[in-house]
């Protein structure tokens, strides 16, 4: 079974920074493609960023696009989330999310096989 671990959330002022880190278990990470999501108290869970398994395929969704970065390091066995210019409507538990597909940069939850168990970013006004 593949594990991922979620780490950086933590609290922020309104336009502050965060990078979310998230840690793959197994050989495989590098034929992965990954993506992070984000839950907000009492809304459905939404994309916020994926990546193809080279790097060469990236997506965001439209309310992050321009603040948040998303990368990885396949060496490491890790995907990143650099959030910056946060504001406090980014608040939300964000996950990161493993696809066995790793040609594509899947924006929907049930193209994702692998979840982590979130971690908290809160972003104070």
């Amino acid at each position: 079974q593949v594990q991922l671990v979620e780490s950086g959330g933590g609290l922020v002022q309104a336009g502050g920074s965060l990078r979310l880190s998230c840690a793959a278990s197994g050989r495989t990470f590098s034929s992965y493609a990954m993506g992070w999501f984000r839950q907000a108290p009492g809304m459905e869970r939404d994309i916020v960023a994926s990546i193809n398994y080279s790097s060469e395929i990236t997506y965001y969704a439209d309310s992050v696009k321009g603040r948040f970065t998303i990368s990885r390091d396949n060496a490491k066995n890790t995907v990143y989330l650099q959030m910056n210019s946060l504001k406090p409507e980014d608040t939300a538990v964000y996950y990161c999310a493993a696809d066995r597909n790793g040609l594509g940069y899947g924006r929907y939850e049930n193209e994702y096989d692998y979840w982590g168990q979130g971690t908290q970013v809160t972003v104070s006004s």
